[in-house]
């Protein structure tokens, strides 16, 4: 073979061994699988404050090569171009199937709240289920335009939000979540209930506040409409509410402390001076002392007609409640009732 054939055929040779080289480091790079799981799935979740290094360490524990996932990432642009979101990564997959999913997967989270005390509550609940910080839900919440705009006040901006299960974007931002609660609010609201709220004669925001009543009063749920029914008769009979969870809400508030735990009303509360002391002052509060379920707004909305105006613990049917139609009777159950709390030594 001549010199030439020679030098042809190496060249040859050596274009076909880089060639093969650079195939198998396309393949091994790009195709073969790169999921270090047993799962079937993983989930991770990117916040919108993260950079590539962020993600690198967020999905390291996941992957088998880490390197190759960085160089990938780089080619396609997603190294500098990060997407925040919640995303699934499946086991087999490869780095450019990797990028694709958390490029373009972003898939919406769970997000389940109800019976928080208090706006901040709320947004402490949020926090642990989505992206954004407690603050910053409280303030997207309590944000005055959005507040003014919607006819809410800062004591009742708890009644825009309907405790319910919601898929929601992980990565939501909080101005965004409080505009979607705003439009499931107003799909709760249907005609139906709105009808409901025409003839009882009450607004929207009194129906909560009336119903967060309710729901401190009672945890049985077929119960509710029942002492629903006392609230309605002593609103249209001008009567004070004297709802004893009114008066620990005034509690609370007023000592600013709502980690405490009150058992028992004292006549001395009675007579704490806050608007949310149905004791002192007539009416629905001016916002709802915690979130009720849908469960409560219903038994407001659909309350049982009766002639009862009192009620007190059935000391003889726990989680119930004993009926009056006067206070000759009421006072009897309530005797009833005290010397059985007394006895348990119940005293705050």
């Amino acid at each position: 073979m001549s010199n030439l054939k020679k030098t042809v055929f190496a060249i040859l040779l050596c274009g076909l061994v880089v060639m093969a080289a650079f195939s198998y480091f396309v393949y091994s790079t790009i195709f073969v699988p790169n999921t270090f799981f047993q799962n079937n799935a993983a989930h991770i979740y990117i916040s919108r404050s993260a950079s590539f290094n962020d993600v690198v360490v967020e999905i390291s524990p996941l992957l088998i090569d880490v390197e190759t996932f960085t160089t990938v990432a780089n080619k396609k642009g997603y190294s500098s171009n990060v997407k925040s979101g919640h995303y699934v990564i499946r086991k087999g997959m490869n780095n450019n199937e990797i990028i694709n999913s958390i490029r373009t997967g972003n898939i919406p989270v769970k997000v389940k709240f109800n019976n928080q005390e208090r706006i901040e509550d709320l947004a402490g609940t949020l926090a642990k289920q989505l992206d954004a910080d407690s603050l910053s839900f409280l303030n997207a919440m309590l944000n005055e335009n959005f507040l003014k705009e919607n006819n809410f006040t800062k004591e009742t901006a708890l009644c825009n939000f309907i405790p319910n299960t919601y898929q929601l974007y992980w990565d939501i931002r909080p101005e965004d979540f409080n505009k979607k609660m705003l439009e499931e609010s107003n799909r709760f609201w249907n005609k139906s209930r709105l009808e409901k709220v025409k003839k009882i004669k009450l607004s929207k925001k009194q129906i909560i506040s009336l119903a967060a009543i309710v729901q401190k009063e009672t945890v049985k749920i077929d119960e509710r409409p029942r002492v629903a029914g006392v609230y309605i008769n002593r609103i249209n009979k001008g009567m004070l509410l004297q709802a004893d969870p009114t008066v620990i809400y005034s509690k609370k508030l007023s000592e600013n402390n709502f980690n405490q735990q009150i058992k028992r009303v004292l006549y001395k509360d009675l007579v704490i001076d806050s608007p949310y002391n149905t004791y002192k002052y007539p009416g629905i509060p001016p916002g709802p002392i915690t979130m009720p379920d849908i469960s409560s707004i219903d038994a407001v909305l659909n309350f049982e007609n009766h002639n009862f105006y009192f009620f007190v613990a059935d000391v003889s049917n726990f989680g119930y409640h004993k009926f009056a139609k006067n206070l000759s009777q009421h006072v009897r159950n309530k005797n009833e009732y005290t010397q059985w709390i007394s006895k348990q030594k119940i005293f705050r």
